[in-house]
């Protein structure tokens, strides 16, 4: 998630100049819902994208996991986008929570942190180890074998 991170930096940075560069916006409150809206859309189309297109984005490539149907096939673009939209599950409930209870200072970190190590436990609940998301989309992660290409040697004299 780390890594994934590092990488939508730089893809949520250019998408937010963008779009303050086009609304010419002023104030970062200014159309602030419209600006979320279009980074949530913009990241819905990244994951998307990259799991229809190989299942894979740029760091699961990295790591060597690959998302896929229960069933070993590629995912479809419904498919991809249900997955995405119930991977928010990890933050919305501490959120909504913070939010509902006016949380402030720390209880804002601590509220959201509880509610995704509680979306991670999910994956003790079934015997494939997947997590909750994953489940209800019927989609699976998978560990690919490390690739042994041949080794290239140089003359030796």
């Amino acid at each position: 998630m780390v890594y994934e991170a590092m990488l939508l930096f730089g893809v949520l940075f250019i998408s937010g100049y963008l779009f303050s560069t086009l609304t010419q916006q002023r104030h970062g409150l200014y159309l602030r819902g419209a600006m979320e809206t279009w980074l949530f859309l913009v990241l819905a189309a990244y994951f998307s994208w990259f799991w229809v297109h190989g299942g894979q984005t740029l760091a699961m490539k990295t790591w060597r996991i690959r998302v896929e149907r229960t069933d070993g096939k590629d995912l479809p673009a419904w498919q991809a986008l249900l997955r995405y939209v119930l991977a928010w599950m990890w933050f919305l409930p501490g959120l909504l929570l913070a939010w509902l209870i006016n949380a402030k200072g720390w209880m804002l970190v601590l509220l959201p942190a509880a509610s995704m190590v509680a979306w991670a436990l999910t994956m003790y609940l079934g015997p494939d180890r997947q997590f909750l998301h994953d489940r209800l989309a019927r989609t699976r992660l998978v560990r690919l074998p490390l690739k042994l290409g041949k080794r290239k040697r140089g003359r030796q004299r």
